[in-house]
């Protein structure tokens, strides 16, 4: 098993919590990460076999079987949840007691907030982070970058079976978990919906524009990509908005979070294939960001994170806040860069935006431009998270 940067994360909220939501995308890794270290039973709630023993008297079941439990794909049956706090209350100073695994975020944490609130730890784990894998013999940056982090898709040498990969997993998302929610759009007009997305990846999100191209509403498109979202396939960043006197952009913009899933949307499987792209700039944008909030959610819970731009045409990639400082970084697929890379992130300094600003790059020297502008090697960067 290759070791995983939230597993001390994990283990310090099960010596604090009597429960411990580990939520994330179908396949990265919950269910193999929560048993490389808990020693309890495990049930999967979507195997029938498993879902019988909680489904009838699941208070019986809850206190009568062993300690600790696992339980996978907890968002199936969400009556267990009241249940659930009655067994956590009746024994409150026990922690670590259960280890509850989700892939649906919003299903699962409404039922959290409303039965378990104040008894469970909340974690979420992504596909693979360039630290987690940095060691591994032969790994570089561009192969996570283009293979994308589900532990099946980037350990996968050969690009067929990448795509064969992919294609299963696309389908399985698409055709039986999305579709459980009885949805307008069928399968075939949410694939195509997200192929659409892949293709804006990184521009600003229109629920009008994609509606027309699919013949719906602006609400019932804004529902869907929301739902996507619950699933861990699509982020919506938000705008950073302050009070300068400047007319900023108010729509959010819109990523594919695994930088996987949208090459093979996008018919990119080959470096060469990724070198010659028209959005190759676009992807390294979104799986820096992916990268750096997944690790700055570990390191410095709280932070907010955002991008900037005004009408005018100033623009910073990603904004994170953190309270006692904004960051501002800018994020360029090249090896080489220059004044032109910075000159927004000096217009945010100057406008009191953002304290300080980073370039990163693919190159492979760190250097500072400006008092506060740094050009740092995306490598770098990821390694250590932002000082």
């Amino acid at each position: 098993m290759i070791p995983r940067d939230a597993e001390p994360h994990l283990k310090k909220l099960a010596t604090q919590f009597p429960a411990v939501l580990l939520l994330g995308p179908r396949q990265c890794g919950k269910t193999t990460l929560v048993r490389h270290f808990v020693d309890g039973r495990y049930f999967d709630l979507e195997r029938p076999s498993d879902l019988q023993v909680f489904s009838g008297d699941a208070e019986y079941a809850l206190q009568k079987l062993p300690g600790p439990l696992i339980l996978d794909e907890a968002q199936t049956l969400p009556a267990l949840f009241p249940v659930l706090r009655a067994v956590i209350d009746a024994a409150r100073h026990k922690n670590g007691r259960f280890f509850l695994l989700g892939s649906v975020s919003p299903d699962l944490l409404q039922s959290i907030s409303e039965s378990l609130a104040g008894r469970v730890g909340v974690l979420e784990l992504t596909p693979f982070l360039y630290p987690e894998v940095a060691g591994r013999r032969g790994v570089k940056l561009e192969s996570l970058w283009l293979r994308g982090g589900y532990p099946d898709a980037f350990l996968e040498r050969h690009a067929d079976r990448w795509r064969t990969w992919q294609e299963a997993y696309l389908r399985t998302l698409v055709e039986r978990d999305i579709a459980r929610h009885q949805l307008k759009l069928s399968a075939a007009e949410i694939r195509r919906l997200l192929t659409m997305l892949a293709h804006s990846h990184g521009g600003l999100l229109n629920y009008s524009s994609l509606g027309r191209s699919l013949g719906y509403s602006y609400h019932t498109i804004q529902n869907i990509v929301d739902l996507l979202g619950g699933y861990f396939l699509v982020r919506q960043l938000a705008p950073y908005h302050t009070n300068i006197s400047k007319r900023l952009v108010k729509a959010p913009k819109v990523y594919l979070r695994d930088s996987g899933v949208l090459h093979y949307l996008l018919g990119v499987s080959t470096a060469d294939e990724l070198l010659t792209s028209p959005g190759r700039g676009n992807s390294f944008e979104g799986f820096m960001i992916q990268q750096i909030l997944a690790l700055e959610a570990l390191r410095r819970p709280g932070s907010g994170c955002y991008f900037f731009r005004t009408h005018a045409g100033t623009e910073i990639d990603l904004l994170i806040d953190r309270g006692s400082e904004r960051i501002g970084l800018e994020f360029k697929a090249g090896v080489a860069t220059d004044a032109t890379d910075w000159k927004h992130l000096l217009s945010g300094i100057a406008d009191g935006v953002i304290h300080r600003g980073l370039v990163v790059y693919n190159g492979s020297r760190a250097f500072d431009p400006h008092a506060k502008i740094s050009v740092v090697p995306a490598t770098q960067i990821l390694a250590g998270a932002i000082d």
